[in-house]
């Protein structure tokens, strides 16, 4: 699934945290600070002609700082055109300001009288955003628009990297000015068409396009599913599917948490954007719903969307370590829902995929009590490592029960406006200062980089006995496990506590010699070195895996099945591997093993995406090395619905037009299609950029008209192979294209997306672009 986390990521570290006000004054100042609690957002688009947006936007916020507030200061999109203020109603002037470190306009509003402590203002803000280049924060055109919180197309005082961090509360907000077949989706209750009363703590965003809407029904109830219009009967059946998972994830919540809110839960189909999530509506990659089964990231991001109706939605978070609580917390109660919806071992892998994803960034860590969206590793430490650190804490701090009853306790506080949930006050319930060990944990956790370092000595006789000494270097006790393996095979598990700064010795119930042993076998504790966990020394899980697909690229096929089978052996459900594993198998013409390891991960519980998809693609060579090519079109054509990562999807494509071929199977093209890619054709040989915006979706692709209008090829010739719907309106068309540029010929494939607007197909995305030079 293409997530939105590494955008978010990319558009934050851009902005380079901006100094408060605050931080900017002689200690001790008094001053003032807005808290927002609510916003009313009145949105007009304009996609035919300007491609943009008019918002009227009202900001009410309450002054939390310690002195009256003479001006209230609202950051937007450096683009916005700001036309006019008002203060409860009255015209107000105001000064327009930049942001030079975040990179943001700034409205400063001068109010008619100060307000005091305590508190509160409603501001009125109208202006006017034009997109220019369309992405996945902020897009306009004629299939609709799409603008996302970190987009900052909506006034607020606050950013996710100010030291007070983003602004959550409730927000009232109407969409107008699109076509009747477009629809609008936001989070909260619809109140009329294009407009949603949100009552959790939440950020504006909204979506317009082309859906079909999949309601739940019975225990379902207020789930929803938003699937590209004209959906297969397949894709509306995984729709089905992922509603009971998020109607289970909610009952589940409600048990462990309290009462459910009644805020609907919505599964929103689209192209980009994918893995935001905010107020329970979740935007999920379109080739989500056309996989052959639920995934693993996608199970994960439905089960943590639910979560945050309970935490940061209807309790607001608060506080020092607001990030670990907003992105930590959700991860690690969704892997207990995965426990109990998919089993104790399906639970297991996404805990190690988790500890493999923080692993990567271990040495560049940070406090979990002070990372801000501001880190260059956010995401890594505050969700995966601090989904790693709630664990920790609920099952060697405490117990699973007492935690979540504190955790309950907490929730249900801030519920009714006492307080935020805050890391201080959740540690304080846990018992933090009246357990001198629980105090320890939770300081070594949360408050300092990781240090924990666990190292395991050789195993060896002592007696008739065989043991290992196990080493904590870290600044807390670790209690976990030491995995033995004898040498007939057997597995043992020798349970261990290893004080802070020392050792201890582990002993194996058996006389039979160890071979293999291995200290966190599952990767509980976050770790700032997780390679020296073995004796002997053995690469890690996923050096190993990273040392596999550098020998499977270089068709070193012995030694990468050695590495998958060795991994396998130590992580039997990292389904990556199994796939790798079968590729190897494959390639060295071993058809019937090769056979049973796709099958395999075919048959997992919750496979990741890749997995799934490089399965499909090995069956589908299978059954054409067999001669069977219509099976081999099937798995083909799974392999592309899945659309996991370009090399699978690619190799999808092509082996997918290999065997209908020889099927003889391949649906007829398009013809609409055909003649929107001689149109298109025509423009490119043209290089007019009026002859390009008349066939290019306005918006998208603006670095490949500078690109043709800059060459001017000769020679731009396209042969439809194959098309087939996308829904929402769109198709896509297998081609091959011929170019002559600058005296160079050039041939290859690639992958359009044509879409249907009100002057007819235009190009709205290439997919696949792999011309060479001849």
């Amino acid at each position: 699934m293409k997530l939105i986390t590494r955008l978010l990521v990319l558009a934050l570290a851009a902005l380079c945290a901006h100094a408060s006000v605050r931080a900017q004054q002689p200690s001790g100042a008094r001053l003032p600070a807005w808290q927002v609690v609510r916003h009313d957002l009145a949105v007009t688009i304009d996609a035919a002609q300007a491609r943009s947006i008019t918002v009227r936007a009202t900001v009410a916020a309450r002054n939390v700082g310690d002195a009256p507030g003479r001006t209230f200061t609202v950051r937007l999109n450096p683009e916005a055109v700001v036309t006019s203020a008002a203060v409860d109603g009255a015209t107000a002037t105001f000064e327009k300001r930049t942001d030079e470190r975040a990179k943001l306009q700034m409205a400063v509003v001068n109010l008619p009288a100060p307000v005091a402590p305590g508190g509160t203002v409603s501001a009125t803000v109208e202006y006017r955003i034009a997109a220019a280049d369309n992405t996945s924060l902020a897009a306009v055109s004629a299939e609709g628009a799409q603008f996302l919180p970190v987009s900052f197309w909506y006034p607020t005082p606050n950013t996710p990297i100010a030291p007070r961090g983003a602004d959550y509360a409730p927000y009232k907000l109407s969409v107008t000015g699109l076509p009747s077949e477009l629809s609008v989706i936001s989070s909260g209750k619809t109140s009329g068409a294009g407009a949603f009363e949100q009552t959790l703590n939440a950020q504006p965003f909204f979506l317009a396009g082309r859906w079909d809407a999949i309601e739940g029904a019975g225990e379902a109830a207020g789930v929803s599913a938003h699937v590209n219009a004209g959906a297969s009967p397949d894709e509306r059946k995984r729709a089905e599917d992922l509603i009971a998972l998020a109607s289970a994830a909610r009952s589940f919540y409600a048990g462990l948490l309290g009462p459910a809110t009644d805020a609907p839960v919505r599964l929103v189909s689209v192209r980009r954007g994918a893995g935001f999530d905010a107020g329970g509506t979740l935007l999920l990659d379109e080739s989500v719903f056309r996989r052959a089964k639920t995934d693993a990231v996608t199970a994960l991001a439905v089960a943590e969307a639910v979560a945050r109706l309970w935490v940061g939605g209807a309790t607001p978070i608060g506080g020092d370590g607001a990030s670990v609580m907003r992105e930590g917390l959700p991860r690690y109660l969704a892997s207990l829902f995965i426990e109990k919806q998919f089993g104790r071992e399906a639970a297991e892998a996404e805990r190690a995929r988790i500890s493999l994803l923080y692993a990567q960034t271990a040495r560049a860590d940070a406090p979990l009590s002070q990372v801000t969206p501001a880190f260059e590793n956010y995401f890594p430490i505050a969700a995966n490592k601090g989904s790693l650190a709630w664990r920790v804490v609920a099952e060697h701090g405490t117990t699973r029960e007492a935690f979540l009853a504190a955790l309950r306790r907490e929730l249900e506080t801030g519920r009714t406006g006492a307080q935020p949930l805050r890391l201080a006050s959740l540690r304080a319930a846990l018992g933090e200062r009246t357990d001198e060990p629980l105090r320890r944990l939770l300081e070594g956790l949360f408050d300092q980089p990781t240090d924990t370092d666990l190292v395991l000595g050789l195993p060896h006789t002592e007696g008739a006995q065989q043991v290992s000494n196990a080493q904590n270097r870290g600044s807390y006790e670790v209690a976990t496990n030491v995995a033995g393996t004898t040498e007939r095979g057997e597995r043992l598990n020798v349970q261990v506590r290893i004080p802070a700064k020392g050792m201890t010795k582990v002993v194996y119930p058996t006389a039979a010699r160890i071979t293999h042993a291995e200290i966190d076998p599952a990767k509980h504790y976050p770790q700032v070195d997780f390679s020296n966990d073995t004796a002997p020394w053995s690469q890690s899980v996923e050096d190993a895996l990273a040392e596999a697909r550098t020998q499977f690229a270089q068709r070193q096929l012995p030694r990468t099945e050695e590495l998958t089978r060795a991994v396998l052996r130590r992580a039997p459900l990292m389904h990556d591997a199994r796939a790798l594993l079968g590729r190897a198998l494959l390639e060295q013409n071993k058809l019937d093993e090769a056979a049973r390891e796709f099958s395999a991960v075919a048959a997992a519980t919750l496979p990741s995406p890749s997995a799934l998809a490089w399965a499909s693609v090995g069956l589908g060579e299978i059954a054409m090395r067999r001669n069977q090519p219509a099976e081999a079109a099937r798995h083909f054509d799974a392999a592309v619905r899945a659309d996991a990562e370009y090399a699978s999807t690619l190799a999808a494509r092509a082996g997918r037009l290999r065997a209908e071929t020889a099927a003889t199977s391949a649906p007829a093209a398009d013809e609409a299609v055909r003649a929107a890619a001689a149109q298109l054709d025509a423009a490119i040989r043209s290089g007019k950029k009026v002859d390009l915006d008349a066939v290019v979706l306005g918006g998208e692709l603006r670095s490949f008209e500078r690109g043709i209008i800059g060459s001017q090829p000769e020679v731009w010739e396209t042969r439809v192979l194959r098309t087939e719907s996308l829904g929402g309106g769109r198709f896509a068309a297998d081609v091959e294209i011929k170019i002559r540029a600058a005296g160079v010929d050039q041939a290859g494939t690639a992958v359009l997306v044509f879409t249907r607007t009100a002057g007819g197909l235009r190009l709205a995305d290439i997919r696949f672009f792999e011309v060479r030079p001849v």
